[in-house]
């Protein structure tokens, strides 16, 4: 079974298991999706979708949460992981927006990851999610997963977007992404099932005896 097979394959289980996935974060626009994205670096979902509520009461638009001080969105989100960091970065993200983009979240790669605490992989959330622009968002748990399916080589998260965006249609990235990322977590996880017992691994490598590990991202 050779690669394009394999992506077939992996692509009709999870169209078969989510034939639609809501996006796990809560948000009401583009503005708060990437609040929400930046906010869940290191830290769950389930706990920033606790403490969003909170800190988009104080500011939902960038002209609100530019005119909070950092020590108050510190208070919102002080129980997610590197939550100095994430306050400032907030600050300056949403004061940036008033001042360079008019209050509004831009739809191009260059100007989101321009903005303080987004990278990559947090614009092509946005992009993909918001904007329903083609862009295949890889984070630890893709990244994992393609190396398990022997999507990619696993030489970096880099090279595994790449690598993806040539098996998968352009029009399936936005849901794909969040097909592999619910999988993964449910029956393909990092100390569970090392490439061995779920139903993707198992239909795919019938004959692995042995657990992959793989590299980090």
């Amino acid at each position: 079974m050779n690669k394009i097979e394999r992506s077939q394959i992996i692509k009709n289980i999870l169209d078969e298991l989510y034939p639609s996935v809501p996006i796990p974060l809560n948000h009401t626009d583009p503005f708060t999706l990437l609040v929400a994205v930046l906010l869940s670096a290191q830290c769950t979902d389930e706990r920033v979708n606790l403490v969003t509520p909170a800190l988009f009461k104080i500011g939902s638009t960038p002209e609100e949460m530019a005119n909070r001080s950092v020590s108050e969105i510190y208070q919102c989100i002080k129980t997610c992981g590197l939550a100095n960091t994430k306050a400032k970065n907030v600050k300056k993200l949403a004061e940036l927006l008033v001042r360079r983009h008019n209050s509004i979240v831009p739809n191009d790669f260059a100007s989101l990851e321009a903005l303080p605490g987004v990278g990559h992989k947090t614009a092509g959330v946005v992009m993909s999610h918001a904007f329903h622009i083609p862009a295949f968002p890889v984070d630890t748990h893709i990244h994992r997963l393609a190396q398990r399916w022997k999507l990619t080589n696993g030489k970096n998260v880099k090279q595994t977007e790449k690598d993806l965006k040539k098996l998968f249609h352009s029009e399936d990235w936005e849901n794909l992404h969040l097909q592999i990322i619910t999988y993964g977590r449910e029956y393909c996880t990092a100390r569970s099932c090392f490439g061995i017992e779920c139903r993707i691994c198992k239909t795919c490598f019938p004959k692995r005896k042995n657990p992959i590990f793989v590299k980090k991202a």
